[in-house]
């Protein structure tokens, strides 16, 4: 896992799947854009996505990174089917990351589409 947050204190931690589809676009971008990855997400003050091989990290960025969200855990080996959702772990250190959830996710979505657009294009 990465070190950004290892030995931080976990508020919960719960069981969750991510769509096939967002999945599947962070792996292409892996591969074209390069990780880790910092994602700025629109309209959510001071938080950033920062991608990396093993983690989605939500931070603060005006407080040194602190992490506010994460996705660890991926549980992809053996996969066999690109539709399929991947199940993985949700961490919050947060008592308000479970509102950021969607939408980080949609930004996520969003602006790696755009990356990879414009890498094509290029």
């Amino acid at each position: 896992m990465t070190t950004r947050i290892v030995d931080m204190p976990v508020l919960a931690s719960r069981p969750a799947e991510l769509e096939a589809g967002i999945y599947n676009l962070w792996r292409r971008a892996r591969l074209h854009l390069g990780i880790p990855l910092r994602l700025a997400l629109p309209g959510m003050a001071q938080m950033v996505l920062i991608l990396d091989e093993d983690s989605w990290v939500v931070v603060n960025e005006n407080q040194s990174d602190l992490p506010i969200l994460a996705w660890v855990d991926f549980q992809d080996s053996h996969r066999d089917n690109l539709y399929k959702p991947i199940p993985c772990t949700l961490n919050f250190y947060h008592y308000m990351a479970s509102s950021l959830r969607g939408k980080v996710l949609t930004c996520m979505e969003r602006e790696l589409d755009a990356l990879l657009h414009d890498k094509d294009d290029a």
